[in-house]
């Protein structure tokens, strides 16, 4: 599976890809942690059941504190 990560070309290996399991292997994070695809925010409760399919575009976006 082809998408785009954050502007950038990543392939998965697999068709069943939920959003949660991109995130996993993504960032360590588990807190502060937004997603968009397409476009459109999903929502943390969605992760696990949000699949993902050849040619999304999905920005992982992570919060940090600093100035």
């Amino acid at each position: 599976m082809r998408l785009t990560v954050n502007g950038r070309e990543h392939v998965e290996s697999g068709e069943m890809l939920s959003v949660a399991a991109l995130v996993a292997r993504l960032t360590e994070a588990r807190r502060g942690v937004a997603v968009a695809v397409n476009g459109a925010v999903v929502p943390r409760s969605t992760w696990e059941t949000s699949r993902l399919a050849d040619g999304d575009a999905v920005e992982v976006l992570t919060a940090t504190q600093g100035g």
